[in-house]
């Protein structure tokens, strides 16, 4: 042993050795006492150079404005803006607004999306057999449907026939129809737990019985195919009238074909479902229905929609329990079939919407529960709950030698949980049955305790969640940033108009005209306005306001001096005082753009300042930066790890 100690003391000293080493071998940049590191450079590299491979010269290019950006970032922690009330609310409001998006388990929710991935490539045609339990159940009902349904479950065993079993015992009220034929699901067709047991079913098997919500259910793979996707349709939808009889079907039959037989002779599919069709969601729409798959209609409807096989085919008139439809194929979506980034992105956003997400939360907390150091203390229950009743009903509390207002019940890793907390939050939901009707006191205390680790981990998630302590820092670092950018250039540029005219006259010999024209520029909605105003310019040219004033926001416009590339397109050699230019449409919102040449000046001249103006101010701006920059540089010394800098990937 003696030996050995010596040793392990080497061992670790040279360990640490190559730990610092290395450490230090990943700083990239230091500046002042700071240090940028390799990782964090290529994260923002990476996030703001995403075409093209990496050279040395972009490298070169982003780090000279990394180490800008971070050493006017560090000048603005250094003068303790961060603590200013307005940045300390919008970041409070950052907070509130994307920490949810980090509050579930990453790992879990990457799991329901693949799994939902994986199970949309099949559709599945089921059957059910559903033996019901009263909603205001008793021990006896309960036991009544066991024995029930287990009976059935027997009998399938026994080789009997599942559909005459759902006939005989199902309470699913479409079984004496359909047989227990539910038609095909896909994913999302059904709540997540039934989903599970329709998946975990083998083709041609049935499984054992499984008890939902309201009743138990057994399920028959009659079989599988590859899905379907989705249908973007179109109905006419002629309702059978209440209790409608044989005859009264019939006479809806008549007038859903002759309905078929003027969509045959081109009459418009959109205009007959405004006149005609009953479906009070989708007629207004000219019968346009939220795209759909397989699982969500009646299977009648859904077998003839899907059997549409090109856009805009009209199926003739079918039957289901609501009427008459007729269908039009509007567009069809195969499902995915490649894992890409959008079409998990697509998954995770229905899988965060969907019932199946609560699987996720609750593996949540318990992981919260965990890395918070969520630590529940010994403390006499008994006290606890004479104490907390007292104060329900407003009586003078008890007096304990073991517990008072200050006793800790539970504790995190930076928080503290006393009996008075417990007691407020007690108090605040007294008449908020749903959380406290049929409950213990006990029960209470265990989802309080489950409430105050999540806010906890809310309020704490940087510490506990690598990508939005990124995110929360970028967001900090930028509006940092935009904070110190204002007070040390913008607005001194924009204010000191002695050093803006003193950069002018040294700079004066760059600021020039290039060929230009004095014109008003006009923006009009529709070719027909553009017309209007040049008719309208050549009697009262010089009262232009009055036309973009009295247009109800059809034309506007602005006047001023323009260099003859800035003027929209036309012979830009021939513009001539009192014409129009020719017209542009902007792509961007179809309107049409125009100028009225007022004035033209054919030679380049000097601008003067007044002219020049918006041009120094951006000039100044730099310079001040440039001078700022420099600045930080002596307070903060740069230096950069040429060797560090060579092992950057490219």
């Amino acid at each position: 042993m003696r030996h050995f100690v010596p040793r392990l003391i080497i061992a670790t000293l040279f360990f640490l050795c190559v730990q610092s080493h290395t450490t230090q071998a990943q700083t990239l940049v230091t500046y002042g006492d700071y240090l940028i590191s390799k990782d964090d450079f290529l994260r923002a590299y990476r996030k703001n150079n995403t075409k093209g491979k990496p050279t040395d010269k972009s490298y070169k290019d982003y780090l000279e404005l990394y180490t800008r950006y971070k050493l006017k970032v560090r000048e603005a922690y250094d003068l303790k803006l961060d603590t200013l009330p307005t940045l300390i609310t919008e970041m409070q409001n950052f907070r509130n607004q994307v920490a949810d998006n980090y509050m579930n388990d990453a790992d879990n929710l990457e799991k329901l999306t693949k799994e939902a991935f994986e199970r949309s490539q099949k559709d599945i045609h089921l059957a059910q057999i559903f033996i019901s339990i009263p909603q205001n159940t008793n021990a006896e009902d309960t036991t009544r449907a066991y024995q029930k349904v287990m009976q059935v479950y027997d009998e399938l065993k026994k080789g009997k026939d599942f559909a005459k079993l759902a006939d005989a015992y199902s309470d699913d009220p479409f079984a004496k129809i359909n047989h227990g034929n539910i038609h095909y699901i896909t994913v999302f067709s059904l709540p997540y737990p039934l989903e599970n047991l329709a998946y975990s079913t083998p083709a041609g098997k049935f499984s054992a019985p499984y008890r939902g919500r309201n009743g138990y259910h057994i399920f028959k793979n009659l079989g599988e195919r590859k899905a379907l996707g989705r249908i973007r349709a179109a109905q006419i939808l002629l309702i059978f009238p209440i209790n409608a009889s044989d005859e009264a079907k019939a006479e809806t039959k008549q007038r859903a074909d002759s309905l078929y037989r003027v969509l045959q002779q081109n009459g418009d599919f959109g205009d007959l479902a405004r006149k005609f069709s009953g479906d009070n969601i989708s007629y207004q729409n000219g019968g346009q229905m939220p795209e759909f798959g397989v699982g969500r209609y009646d299977p009648a409807f859904e077998t003839v929609a899907f059997a549409l096989n090109r856009d805009g085919q009209i199926s003739q008139p079918i039957m289901t329990s609501f009427g008459y439809h007729i269908i039009k194929r509007l567009g069809r979506k195969p499902i995915a079939e490649t894992q890409s980034k959008a079409v998990m992105d697509a998954f995770k956003q229905q899988v965060m919407n969907d019932s199946r997400i609560e699987a996720s939360r609750k593996v949540m907390s318990q992981k919260i529960m965990r890395v918070t150091g969520f630590t529940e203390n010994s403390f006499p229950e008994n006290e606890l709950w004479n104490y907390t009743d007292s104060s329900l009903l407003n009586k003078k509390l008890p007096t304990f030698p073991d517990l008072d207002a200050n006793t800790p019940l539970f504790s995190f890793t930076k928080k503290k949980v006393s009996v008075r907390d417990w007691v407020t939050y007690r108090n605040s939901i007294k008449n908020v049955f749903s959380l406290t009707k049929d409950k213990s006191n006990r029960a209470i205390l265990d989802e309080y305790e489950k409430t105050t680790a999540y806010d906890y981990y809310r309020a704490h998630l940087e510490d506990y969640n690598s990508d939005f302590a990124h995110q929360f820092q970028e967001f900090k670092d930028g509006n940092l940033l935009f904070e110190i950018m204002q007070r040390k250039v913008w607005d001194k540029a924009s204010s000191d108009s002695v050093g803006l005219r003193a950069y002018y006259e040294d700079h004066k010999a760059k600021y020039w005209w290039e060929p230009s024209a004095d014109v008003i520029l006009f923006t009009c909605s529709s070719e027909k306005t553009a017309e209007d105003v040049k008719r309208r310019m050549k009697s009262i040219a010089a009262d232009w306001r009055r036309i973009t004033d009295s247009s109800n926001g059809l034309v506007q416009a602005d006047s001023g001096r323009f260099e003859t590339a800035q003027i929209p397109p036309a012979d830009k050699g021939q513009l001539q005082a009192g014409q129009f230019s020719a017209m542009q449409r902007r792509a961007n919102d179809n309107t049409l753009s125009m100028a009225y040449i007022i004035k033209t000046y054919g030679e380049r001249n000097p601008r003067n300042f007044y002219d020049a103006k918006g041009l120094v101010i951006n000039d100044y701006q730099s310079f001040l930066e440039g001078k700022w920059i420099s600045e930080l540089k002596q307070k903060y010394p740069v230096k950069v790890d040429v060797a560090v800098m060579k092992t950057l990937p490219k």
